[in-house]
């Protein structure tokens, strides 16, 4: 055969560049785009999906608005993403927990997290960190773990939520040292917070973009942070590592999913949206602020990150005995 002749070659690059793409791909979006946050306002997972709203409404070109819908440790906005139409409209701010948690934890649920929604992007991780009422007589881990000892079942321990990576963080401590301390859950970090401060509660190990304020302005007593190494928020704290629990390893991570049957066309668009969001300069800014680490990826990357969820926290919750039903 051959060689086309170089007008030839033109003509048929130039026809080829004309060839239709899906529909999908050259229509979405074409109107407002909602993003679920399955906890309430103000917790880790709200704040990351406001700043990644705010990003994802400049590349998308429409509007991207934030939907609380609060409840059962995340399962009721999850379930909601999940059971909504595959066309890119409706999507949800994940947490790793209810990847690699909630499957172990509710004995009964009407979706499920890893086969009816789909990854598309990773933003963001860091680690939780072991905050105190000020008026709790600990000073250290060590002195925390004596107290909770002295008192079996008379120490509390919030949560945004049973099933969360901050409830399970603090099950793991308890398997870990034997300890028996109450578990309190709430509807998000923000309530729990607030009772804490309040002194209604005694502990909790909250996620650091949450918590970070209220160590730095006095009003909670912050003993350790739970990543493999030191987090850059707050790097004059140990880890629990470090402060004397071995092995004691638990971050978290949030990321968009879609519910499953979406096109494939829709999620590599989204997926390179959120890659532009996860590397504009007042998203980086904002979350390293607040002690997240910027992640990004593809969405075999986060299929990856969610096998590692249920391989790490598959024995912790089978261990702790906790159960929702």
């Amino acid at each position: 055969m051959k060689p086309l002749a170089p007008i030839a070659l033109a003509a048929m690059l130039a026809l080829a560049a004309f060839v239709p793409q899906p529909a999908e791909a050259q229509t979405y979006p074409s109107k407002p785009v909602r993003l679920v946050v399955p906890y309430a306002p103000a917790g880790a997972t709200d704040i990351i999906a406001r700043a990644a709203a705010i990003e994802l409404s400049k590349t998308l070109g429409q509007p991207v608005t934030v939907d609380n819908r609060p409840g059962a440790g995340g399962n009721v906005g999850a379930e909601f993403v999940a059971k909504s139409a595959p066309d890119g409209y409706t999507m949800l701010m994940s947490a790793s927990s209810l990847h690699g948690i909630t499957p172990f934890l509710y004995s009964k649920l009407n979706y499920d997290p890893n086969k009816d929604l789909v990854p598309v992007i990773v933003f963001a991780s860091f680690a939780n960190v072991l905050v105190l009422n000020p008026d709790v007589k600990a000073n250290t881990v060590p002195e925390l773990i004596a107290l909770a000892k002295a008192q079996p079942g008379r120490m509390t321990c919030a949560s945004s939520g049973s099933g969360s990576t901050i409830h399970m963080s603090c099950e793991m401590f308890k398997h870990m040292l034997g300890l028996d301390i109450t578990h309190v859950p709430y509807k998000g970090s923000g309530p729990a917070i607030t009772d804490l401060m309040g002194g209604q509660v005694n502990m909790m190990f909250d996620n650091i973009p949450s918590a970070i304020s209220h160590v730095r302005g006095g009003k909670l007593r912050a003993l350790a942070t739970t990543g493999a190494k030191r987090a850059a928020a707050l790097p004059d704290l140990p880890t629990m590592i470090e402060a004397g629990v071995p092995g004691y390893v638990a971050d978290a991570w949030f990321g968009l999913v879609m519910p499953a049957g979406t096109p494939k066309e829709i999620i590599a668009r989204m997926n390179d949206d959120g890659q532009k969001a996860a590397k504009a300069p007042d998203f980086v800014k904002r979350m390293t602020d607040l002690g997240y680490e910027i992640v990004g990826g593809t969405p075999e990357q986060m299929a990856a990150m969610i096998q590692d969820e249920i391989k790490r926290w598959g024995p912790i919750v089978k261990a702790s005995g906790a159960k929702v039903d």
